[in-house]
Parts: structure tokens; sequence; C-alpha cells
């Protein structure tokens, strides 16, 4: 058998609901599905405005737009990420300022603090990654946004079902963003949702997405759009998606249980933040790692390409699997080491750097029993015992 980190999981009603788009005859990028996935996603998280596109990268690039960043703009952002979170900034040449991370993964506070206040202008808005599902410092960030009349997007993409004090991440700042990716939660198999609490900014977010196109019988334009809405096929897949969120929700967390049972003589489990439940996307483990290693400096340099090399164990066995047809791979390369981003100012601890090197991205689908991750477990622990 074959183990994808994170494959899709159809839940049976995606190709009933395909059929009835087909006999409808709606399959352009507006229908009623696109309608019902949105409403459904508001349903789930108490988002008040909902908008359904291709991808999550396209709903924060949107949401940097309506925000009313432009060219020379600070953006503050997570370092600790996937580059789709902050190749938007680029699109719209603004500048990034990387925000290295804390013990959760997440955004360091204190490295935020003094990011702001060195800052040549005050910056415009910070783009916050919840990694892997696990919920940022809440609180803290919002408070700093506040203070500092900062934008806050959420990048939420690996974070659609979990929560912080009960409340969807996504919905704390100014707008959130979601990502239904193949291999996120769920999945329309591309695509994304752009939540926000302004009902003004969605809607102008929604003009954007289908090419700026005024209210005319004609096609007039004003202002410069882009193609980015979701199919209403893809709709019908994201509704039925929906239906089974919370219990893929629940599977994935039982997966990451199933790892520490197996794994945890040989390996560190982070801990969820007080007060929060992640949904586990992916489950992550690290390798002869003490917390006491964290936060070793702190420091402002200039971004730059960095070649980091992977603990010994873990390159071992990210090839011992791939043999066993068992794919795993390392924890996010941090954007502050990525040669695109040369010259970028960054605030930086460490601890990403760590985390990339120690760090392994285990195979979480949800289809996949206990007896399945035994037979994980015992590869892994087969090559580490060699």
């Amino acid at each position: 058998m074959r183990f994808f980190l994170s494959p899709p999981h159809m839940s049976g009603n995606e190709l009933k609901y395909i059929h009835e788009v087909f006999k409808s005859n709606y399959i352009a990028p507006l229908g009623e599905f696109v309608d019902r996935f949105e409403q459904s996603v508001k349903d789930y998280t108490q988002s008040k405005n909902a908008l359904a596109l291709n991808s999550a990268t396209a709903a924060l690039h949107l949401a940097l737009r309506v925000s009313g960043v432009k060219e020379g703009d600070l953006v503050l952002a997570s370092s600790f990420t996937f580059i789709a979170s902050v190749a938007p900034i680029y699109y719209l040449k603004a500048k990034p300022i990387f925000i290295d991370c804390d013990e959760t993964f997440n955004l360091d506070i204190n490295l935020l603090k003094i990011a702001i206040k060195e800052c040549e202008k005050p910056p415009k808005a910070l783009i916050l990654t919840h990694l892997y599902g696990n919920s940022a410092k809440m609180d803290a960030i919002l408070e700093i946004c506040k203070e500092n009349h900062i934008i806050l997007i959420e990048d939420a993409a690996e974070a659609l079902g979990s929560f912080y004090k009960e409340k969807a991440l996504g919905t704390f700042g100014d707008f959130g963003v979601y990502s239904f990716n193949g291999n996120k939660i769920i999945t329309t198999s591309g695509g994304g949702i752009l939540v926000g609490k302004d009902e003004k900014q969605i809607q102008k977010a929604r003009f954007y997405s289908t090419q700026a196109r005024e209210d005319c019988l004609h096609y007039e334009h004003l202002d410069y759009g882009y193609n980015y809405r979701l199919s209403n096929v893809l709709g019908a897949i994201g509704v039925a998606q929906m239906e089974v969120l919370e219990q893929r929700v629940l599977k994935k967390r039982q997966i990451y249980e199933w790892y520490k049972e197996f794994l945890s003589k040989y390996f560190v489990f982070l801990d969820e933040l007080e007060h929060s439940r992640s949904n586990r996307w992916l489950s992550t483990a690290l390798i002869d790692f003490k917390q006491e290693e964290l936060f070793k400096e702190q420091k402002s340099i200039q971004s730059s390409q960095k070649e980091l090399t992977l603990h010994p164990k873990i390159s071992k066995l990210i090839h011992d699997l791939k043999i066993q047809k068992i794919e795993a791979r390392p924890l996010w390369k941090a954007m502050h080491t990525q040669g695109v981003f040369t010259s970028q100012r960054a605030y930086v601890n460490g601890n990403s750097e760590l985390f990339f090197q120690k760090g392994l991205c285990l195979p979480s689908g949800t289809a996949m029993n206990k007896d399945d991750v035994e037979a994980i477990c015992k590869e892994i622990l087969k090559s580490i015992e060699a």
C-alpha cells in the first residue's frame, strides 16, 4: 500500500451534487452550489461574509488589495510558512517583513513588537499564518494590531476546523483565508475562501474577482481585476466536503495521537496552545529536540538564500520511507531563507531553522486506520534503530 501525506478523501455526496450541477448546466463560476458552499463555510465558522475563489492565494491577494496595500507599503508576515502565504505581497509590489516563530510554530509576538518599533514607516498589514492547523497567540496579536492600526489577515489555509477559545481561526482578524487545495483537510480539488467582517470590503473583493466588470449590459471597466472565482462544479464538491469536516478533524486528531503512542520514544510532539483545538492537518514530529534549544538568538537580518542541512536521521528517514512508498517531508523552509526574498528585512530567533532541520511531516490521510499508522511507525522505527 502507498501512503501520501494528506490525500483527498471524498464523502460520497460529491458525485451526486456534481450530477445536479450538470443537470442545471451551470458549470460556470456562479450557480447554486457556489452560494451553498459560501453559506456552509459561514455557518461553520460563524463568519459574516464569505467569497469562494479558485485558490487561497487569490484570497490573500484580494485581502491585501481591498485593504489598500500598494507599491512600497510594508506588510508583516510569518516567516515559517509556505510561499503562497506571502507571494501576494510581491504581486502588489509591497515589501514583506518576516517574523520568525515561537514554540507553537507560529509568529513570535516579541519579535513582532520589535519589528513594528523599528519599521521605517508604519506597516499596513500583517499576514498571520496558523501553521499545520495550530493556533497562534491570538489575544496578544489582536492587541498589537489594534494598538498599531495594522490590518490583520489570518492565513488559515491549513486551519479550517481549528478554534481558539471556541472561535474559528480565520475569524479573529479583518480577513481570514481558507484553502481547499487537494492536500487540505477537505478539498474542492483546488480552491479557497475569503472571509471578512466588513461586507463592503468583501463585495469589493467579489468585484475584483470577476474582472472588475461594471454593472452595465456591455463590458465596461474602470478598474482592473482578476479571474479568481470558483466554478459551480467545484462548489458542489465543496458542499459535500463541508458536510464531513468535523469528522475529518476528529480523525486527524486521532491519527496524531496514534503517532504519539507509537513514536514518543524518539520524537517530540508539540502540544496545542492552551484554550485551542488544532485540526492537526498534518501530524508533525521533531527528532532529538529539546525545548531549551529554542530562542537561541534575537536579531534583525536581511533575508537571503540559505542552505540548511536536515538532521541526518530525518534525511535517512525520508529516504527509507520513500522506498516503502510512504511519503514524508521536512517542515516548511522559512521565507527569510529563500532566495526570492533576498534583501527583505526579517526578525529571527533561530526557531524556524531548527524546526526545519529536526522536523518531519507524517502521512495524515483520514482514510487511514490505526493498523496503517502502526505499520508506518514500524518502518520509521526500523530506520531509526538500524
